[in-house]
């Protein structure tokens, strides 16, 4: 499993939690390198929008230039594929706040997504929704259990990140899925 690169700088957490930088991690992670143009395009943003979001990006080493070209021709990459955050014995505040605000964003770009896809797909391709579950129990489990839990959902969800990176390995047919999980104590309030 790759080693991702954990957030622990409050101004860093926020940069990414911006609509318009999710997408462009995504799309640079997902496609690989990308000229501001062309992310401008995929994102529906202006080319000056985008640049000045890959500056933000770059100010925190999330991505860097790749070879190639020059100028507004210049594309992007990621420095590291893959993220990481939370809480550690020492997290202050400040970035306690920060990586919550970033969790939910995520989340939120996730739920939306999932409801939209899951829309589109039932006119246009049946077959692939019903392939697509949303699973939810819940049960009485110790910290060691939900830990052990934890770490079999995400070997199991992230056996198929190489496929990103490699487009060789993605078997006929294949599309790109979306699989996101979580374990975590909760109270029931509503």
């Amino acid at each position: 499993m790759p080693e991702y690169r954990r957030l622990r700088d409050p101004r860093a957490l926020t940069a990414v939690a911006h609509p318009v930088r999710m997408g462009i991690l995504e799309l640079l992670t997902i496609e690989g390198p990308l000229t501001a143009s062309q992310l401008a395009e995929r994102l529906d943003e202006s080319p000056a929008n985008c640049s000045w979001h890959l500056r933000k990006l770059a100010e925190h080493d999330f991505i860097e230039e790749a070879e190639g070209g020059t100028g507004r021709q210049r594309p992007w990459q990621m420095s590291q594929v893959g993220l990481s955050w939370g809480d550690e014995p020492d997290t202050g505040p400040e970035e306690r706040r920060a990586g919550e605000a970033l969790a939910r964003a995520m989340l939120e770009r996730w739920v939306d997504r999932y409801l939209d896809s899951s829309a589109r797909l039932a006119e246009s391709d049946p077959e692939w929704r019903a392939a697509g579950e949303l699973t939810q129990t819940m049960g009485w489990l110790t910290r060691e259990e939900l830990r052990e839990v934890n770490d079999q959902v995400a070997a199991l969800i992230r056996a198929y990140e190489g496929r990103l990176a490699d487009p060789a390995s993605r078997p006929e047919g294949s599309r790109l899925v979306e699989l996101v999980a979580w374990g975590a104590a909760v109270e029931v309030t509503r």
